[in-house]
């Protein structure tokens, strides 16, 4: 069965006539009579009763009628869906972020672009920076927010944010009445920090910062996930560095302080394969960058 039979048959079933669809289809009777004697044979059913004077629907021909309008409908459909796919304005992204791009970027993003493309379904994974490499490898995700720097040939980024970080003691902790602590007070304490494997470039960081106010962090607990960081903390165990965006978690519990000097620092990225050349991707990255550029 092929399309033109389906258009064909809807004509005279719309005409009742001939000669009329004929005309409307741009072509001769001959063959338009050809068309449907065929179709009728592939369906094995009669679709219209002719006389010389009469054209008419017969019971199959009405309901094979409603069927072939809604197939033409759905057809129209698959064709301006593919058209809007093309051009980056439908269909599906996956996005992998860090944890912590959730307090303030993420969202930023997330909002302006479903606002900007509300046909593109967005499907978001929570995973480290590790792992978003190995997933875009893979080709399980299509954008990635990741904290930065990385190194890998296979990938181009676009820095989207930067933040210094602030210490975070618990609340009966006697730096808890400061607003601003350096390093060097910090000597003593023992640090809850997030694991080197999560997130190399800020522990090292960290670590750097430790020893150019000549002391070497104690670790007393490396952990997964920053909120896991603050709520030890909370619990009595130790002091974080933590990015200062997290600083409405668990902020009964624990007290912010700013850090007095080259506090560390993180920066965030979004990444994507360098040979994705999907529109849905570059859409994406053009948001991104309209919005870092009218901050």
């Amino acid at each position: 069965m092929e399309l033109r039979q389906i258009e064909y048959f809807i004509a005279v079933a719309e005409e009742l006539h001939f000669g009329r669809a004929a005309k409307r289809l741009q072509m001769t009777q001959p063959p338009l009579s050809q068309q449907i004697i065929q179709l009728e044979k592939e369906l094995g059913v009669l679709l219209l009763e002719r006389s010389k004077r009469h054209v008419e629907l017969t019971d199959a021909g009405k309901v094979f009628l409603q069927e072939a309008r809604h197939a033409l409908a759905q057809l129209e459909q698959a064709k301006a869906a593919a058209q809007r796919a093309h051009m980056g304005i439908e269909g599906r992204l996956v996005l992998g972020f860090v944890g912590s791009a959730s307090y303030d970027i993420l969202p930023v993003v997330v909002r302006a672009f479903q606002e900007q493309y509300p046909h593109v379904d967005l499907v978001l994974h929570e995973m480290p920076t590790p792992v978003q490499i190995e997933a875009f490898r893979r080709k399980d995700i299509d954008i990635g927010f990741v904290r930065t720097p990385v190194d890998d040939p296979l990938l181009s980024f676009l820095p989207v944010h930067q933040e210094l970080c602030v210490a975070v003691v618990p609340k009966l902790h006697p730096l808890a009445g400061h607003t601003c602590v350096s390093m060097e007070d910090l000597r003593a304490e023992q640090f809850i920090l997030l694991e080197r494997g999560i997130w190399p470039s800020w522990h090292d960081d960290i670590v750097a910062k430790c020893h150019q106010a000549s002391f070497s962090p104690i670790i007393r607990q490396s952990v997964k996930e920053i909120q896991t960081a603050i709520s030890l903390v909370a619990a009595g165990l130790g002091v974080s560095i933590v990015p200062s965006s997290t600083s409405n978690l668990h902020a009964r519990d624990v007290a912010y302080l700013d850090i007095a000097g080259d506090a560390p620092r993180i920066d965030m990225s979004i990444a994507w394969r360098t040979d994705n050349t999907s529109p849905l991707v570059q859409q994406f990255i053009q948001v991104v960058a309209r919005l870092d550029s009218a901050k």
